[in-house]
């Protein structure tokens, strides 16, 4: 069995080194129309993402359950169709576009309600 707290952390590292290239690439261009774009997969994919996974690790009770499946799931679903989709829409104004970026934030969010029932329900003290 893969180890949740493991897989998240993984993943926000990449997350991590392509929210770092749109930087870089954003600085080189000097061109910052996809900043919104950098910043979210930053923040939602590194940071939120290596978190959830220090808490995952921190506490193996809370992840070995569906609340953290569908976290991963709807997180890293929703994320790349959020993002690449906001890039369509800024970059080229193709505005239905704007409905997938509906749709990878709606995932977001559901991914985010999920992680914080899980931890609810499930992170306890040790004492």
């Amino acid at each position: 069995m893969v180890d949740m707290g493991v897989r998240f952390i993984k993943i926000a590292a990449i997350y991590f080194v392509i929210g770092v290239l749109l930087g870089l690439y954003m600085s080189m261009a000097h061109d910052y129309v996809l900043t919104g774009v950098h910043v979210h997969i930053n923040l939602l994919g590194w940071a939120s993402f290596a978190l959830a996974g220090v808490v995952y690790h921190l506490f193996p009770s809370s992840s070995s359950n569906m609340y953290a499946k569908l976290h991963f799931w709807s997180g890293n679903i929703g994320l790349p169709v959020m993002m690449v989709s906001l890039a369509i829409l800024i970059l080229n104004g193709v505005e239905s576009a704007a409905i997938f970026t509906a749709i990878g934030g709606v995932l977001v969010v559901f991914s985010v309600i999920m992680f914080a029932l899980n931890v609810l329900v499930n992170v306890r003290s040790s004492k």
